[in-house]
């Protein structure tokens, strides 16, 4: 029977049958009420929703209410709690949506009142602003409670609001202290009070309040010490945390920030962040200036866990008796070879984000010393023929011939010397795929420079001697050539240049003036160029006459003769994959492949091949970049592949390949191109990846 109590040996008398509930004052007029049968959202689910309950020791059932606030109070605990959907408010109570009503117990038999809930059943919420819920005032109670109520509000809510956030779970209403140099969260359960004695009521809400608030005066204090006295740590200290296993710091300015927690949630990729961990982020900053902004500011600060000591604030400087003292400051993101001289690429998952290389991580080839040279005292000599005239030209002056701008690539001719090396030793720095960039340059064409000062085509063979302002101690100076016809012909685009992607040279990029000679190796595009002459043979340079050339694998160096060979100029076509990294894992179902694909000489890159099996088939991948000009193809271009991983695949060998205009073709393996210098390294390049169950 749906209005009986229980039944059997303890149970109660039988109470009357329950009336019909009034209805909702939120209830639409002329809506029917409810039957006492229907589930009530309020009251939560279960069954003999309507039955008196069961309490104390006795089981006798409580009388039934016909307050419908009262009701919804006493709803049962657990599954069949039940949770308010809206604001509503009935008979002085304030009900916050969501909240959970948690009943407390009664005593059995407690008289029948329909004008408020009883002193015991009262409980005091918390609500999403902070303020405290508390029932219709009318007893010495809960003026006591309404006092405070104002003092908490008037003296912590601020402090609260600042420090704390607010949770509701399914059991109880937390108080999450969030503290910016402490991960420990402190958890309050709901603020609910009961008991028969409302005397001393108001004196258990009060203690409760305060000592709500001492936390939060406590918490206040701790915030304001950490801000007043933050951990001091040296850039050495700093430099330490830059992997998953020491934690992940990094510095703005003077502030150091564990983002540990942050690596993988960084829109750009986790790999991004990492090239900064253990550093500072204003290289990174400065090359991608969407990051200094107010909001990434904001979320930078949560991570912050301490200062810079004062003797690490001011930038590091090198010692003025080091030849090197004086060179430029430069990206941390460049995987450095080598020191003294400088040299360095950058990693390949930024080699090929963008088609034009960025300045500050354009790779960095030094053979010496990097010249500080003045702009207004600048001189560039170029001497004349016997019946013409030497040229002494100003930056000034050069800015009066025509400006000529193309977009070149320039490529080391060690670039990939480190695949060579793993077959077999050879002597040279271990590039990886990096050393190879890509720039918009800008200057007088070289032709029409050389014209000026009265030089023209010969019919004998003849070069173009540069040589540059950077020496070595002894006053050897870097130098290299190219021949003369190609420096004369209007078509080759011969540039001094003198800005990079739209700005003065980069010193190490050869500020004020280098030479730019358009599907030539790296090595004669003469930086911090000071001389520029006509001579009968090639540059008497070591690194022309003595570097740079190729060689049969079956050379050694008991046998090289470096006069019976050529010296580089044009360089064969290349390719290589700088996503995804050998080693790494990728995700079942679809891979993306990207890379970038360059020839020597002007000749376009038509096609680049893919293959996920080590060479067994083979996918054609997509071209981006410059569309090129008929032999003028003087930039990479960059390619990507979307290809499907084969199911039940554990790991992918993933190799590419490019071809020319001319049909050239990279070999497949580096054995039969093998040389002792380790240059002109242009085999199928692999990476091995494992994939993901």
């Amino acid at each position: 029977m749906a209005g009986a109590g229980p039944s059997g040996p303890g149970a109660g008398p039988r109470q009357r049958a329950r009336p019909a509930p009034r209805p909702s004052r939120l209830e639409p007029a002329g809506k029917p009420p409810r039957s006492p049968r229907t589930p009530n959202p309020i009251r939560g689910q279960g069954a003999n929703r309507g039955a008196a309950r069961p309490s104390g020791p006795g089981g006798a059932p409580h009388p039934v209410r016909s307050n419908k606030t009262a009701s919804a109070a006493s709803a049962p605990a657990g599954p069949g709690r039940g949770v308010c959907p809206e604001p509503r408010v009935s008979r002085g109570w304030a009900v916050a949506p969501g909240a959970v009503l948690r009943p407390t117990s009664l005593p059995a038999q407690e008289p029948l009142r329909s004008e408020r809930p009883p002193p015991a059943r009262q409980v005091c919420h918390l609500s999403w602003s902070g303020r405290l819920l508390l029932p219709s005032l009318g007893h010495r109670a809960d003026r006591v409670r309404l006092s405070a109520t104002m003092l908490l509000q008037r003296a912590m809510i601020p402090r609260f609001r600042q420090a704390c956030r607010l949770k509701l779970v399914p059991s109880r209403l937390c108080i999450q202290a969030c503290s910016t140099n402490d991960s420990s969260q402190l958890q309050y359960p709901s603020l609910a009070f009961s008991g028969d004695n409302s005397s001393t009521k108001g004196w258990r809400v009060m203690g409760t309040l305060l000592g709500l608030g001492a936390v939060l005066a406590y918490h206040d204090h701790r915030c304001r010490a950490a801000q007043e006295s933050p951990h001091l740590y040296t850039r050495e200290e700093v430099r330490a945390h830059s992997s998953p296993e020491t934690r992940i710091w990094v510095t703005l300015g003077c502030e150091v920030f564990d983002v540990t927690e942050f690596v993988d949630l960084h829109p750009g990729g986790p790999s991004k962040l990492m090239l900064a961990a253990g550093g500072p982020l204003e290289p990174f900053w400065a090359l991608y200036a969407v990051h200094n902004q107010p909001h990434v500011r904001e979320l930078l600060a949560q991570y912050k866990v301490g200062e810079l000591s004062p003797e690490d604030k001011e930038p590091f400087t090198l010692k003025t008796s080091d030849p090197y003292s004086d060179d430029p400051v430069r990206h941390p993101a460049l995987k450095v070879n080598s020191q003294r001289p400088f040299n360095a690429e950058p990693p390949p998952e930024l080699l090929t984000e963008n088609y034009i290389t960025p300045n500050p991580i354009f790779f960095t080839r030094n053979h010496l010393p990097v010249p500080n040279l003045d702009p207004e005292t600048y001189r560039l000599h170029v001497v004349g023929p016997p019946e013409g005239q030497s040229l002494s030209l100003s930056l000034n002056d050069l800015y009066q011939f025509p400006k000529h701008e193309i977009t070149v690539t320039l490529q080391c001719a060690g670039n990939r010397r480190s695949e060579m090396t793993r077959f077999k030793e050879v002597k040279g720095l271990e590039w990886n795929t990096g050393a190879i960039s890509t720039a918009r340059w800008a200057g007088a064409r070289l032709c029409d420079v050389l014209a000026k000062a009265g030089h023209q085509l010969c019919e004998t063979e003849a070069h173009v001697c540069f040589e540059g302002l950077d020496s070595d101690p002894t006053g050897t100076a870097y130098g290299a050539s190219i021949p003369l016809a190609r420096a004369m012909d209007p078509e080759a685009e011969v540039l001094l240049a003198y800005e990079m992607n739209g700005q003065p040279l980069p010193r190490d990029h050869g500020f004020p003036v280098r030479v730019v000679v358009p599907g030539v190796v790296g090595a004669r595009h003469v930086k911090w160029l000071g001389k520029v002459s006509v001579e009968p043979e090639e540059s008497y340079s070591h690194w022309q006459r003595r570097d740079y050339k190729g060689f049969s694998p079956s050379v050694d160096w008991d046998t090289v003769d470096f006069d019976s060979a050529p010296s580089i100029q044009e360089l064969p076509v290349q390719s290589a994959i700088t996503e995804p990294k050998d080693g790494e894992t990728v995700q079942s179902g679809e891979v993306t492949i990207k890379g970038y694909a360059w020839s020597g000489g002007g000749r376009a890159v038509v096609r680049v091949d893919v293959s996920l099996d080590g060479g067994l088939t083979w996918q054609v991948a997509e071209l981006d970049g410059e569309e090129p000009r008929p032999r003028k193809a003087w930039a990479w271009r960059l390619w990507q592949l979307q290809a499907s991983v084969p199911a039940g695949k554990k790991e992918l060998n993933i190799v590419c390949k490019a071809v020319d205009d001319s049909y050239n073709v990279q070999p497949d393996t580096v054995a039969p191109i093998w040389n002792l210098r380790g240059v002109l390294s242009n085999a199928w390049h692999r990476v091995h990846v494992r994939v993901a169950p």
